[in-house]
């Protein structure tokens, strides 16, 4: 039970270090005290029940603290990035390349992938490697969150903008034969100009490593451009990255794209 703690996000580990060791929590404590300590509307599963099991062993709020942090060094030294670049290769130095990077997550997933690109071009080579593992695996679930974007001086109201997209997206760009769930940011279709888009360039895969990368998938940032990212094979923020997508999701704020 107490090991399940390093599926919780890093952050609220530390939180929950501080209040134990503050002895502002004790291993035995309302749900109302757990959420204002970790400053969370609903505090992950996990973090009760390892409370619980801390109580039942008769642990203090501080020597729980402790052992939480000690968990949290074991898998810090498990957890190492691995850089991955684009661009010109400089003798001596060694990075993992962010096409290949990219192409082993999406061809290695067996559960779930998020993927999330602020830009791409020739659908068709973006997501082939996607594509053939989706039509591969039939239980893989794939969630694709996209910017569309709005040209200057553009007038159009966004329910069209977003139909033409969707027209194009699963009539050209898309190559396989099962489709994923995609969604996109609204506000950057604001007719007064955005207030906001989707960013992000990340790949989750199996919640179970995280790819988080300056690189849109396009061939001039997978070949070309210099562009930095990280590989991190951490369950807990690989998870916490899912779940946030998911949130956004929820609540709304990331919209479904229409079928064609």
């Amino acid at each position: 039970m107490i090991g399940e703690l390093l599926h919780v996000a890093p952050h609220l580990r530390e939180r929950l270090a501080r209040a134990l060791e503050s002895s502002l929590l004790g291993t035995s404590c309302s749900a109302a005290a757990l959420c204002a300590a970790l400053g969370a509307g609903e505090p992950p599963a996990e973090v009760a029940a390892a409370l619980a099991e801390f109580e039942k062993l008769g642990v203090s709020g501080p020597a729980a603290a402790v052992w939480i942090r000690s968990l949290e060094q074991a898998a810090a030294g498990a957890r190492r990035p691995d850089l991955v670049w684009t661009g010109p290769e400089v003798p001596g130095l060694h990075a993992r390349d962010t096409r290949r990077v990219y192409e082993e997550l999406l061809g290695s997933a067996e559960r779930s992938l998020w993927v999330s690109t602020y830009a791409f071009f020739d659908g068709p080579r973006a997501f082939e490697a996607l594509a053939r593992r989706m039509d591969a695996r039939p239980d893989l679930r794939v969630t694709l969150l996209l910017n569309i974007q709005r040209k200057r001086g553009d007038a159009t109201v966004a329910e069209q903008l977003v139909r033409r997209f969707a027209d194009r997206f699963w009539g050209s760009d898309w190559p396989g034969a099962r489709r994923p769930a995609v969604f996109y940011d609204p506000r950057a279709l604001d007719p007064d100009g955005p207030s906001g888009v989707l960013h992000a360039k990340a790949v989750v895969a199996d919640e179970e490593a995280v790819f988080l990368t300056s690189a849109n998938l396009t061939e001039a940032a997978l070949e070309r451009n210099i562009e930095l990212g990280l590989l991190v094979r951490d369950r807990a923020l690989a998870a916490s990255v899912a779940r946030h997508f998911q949130a956004l999701i929820d609540h709304r704020l990331l919209r479904p794209l229409p079928e064609s």
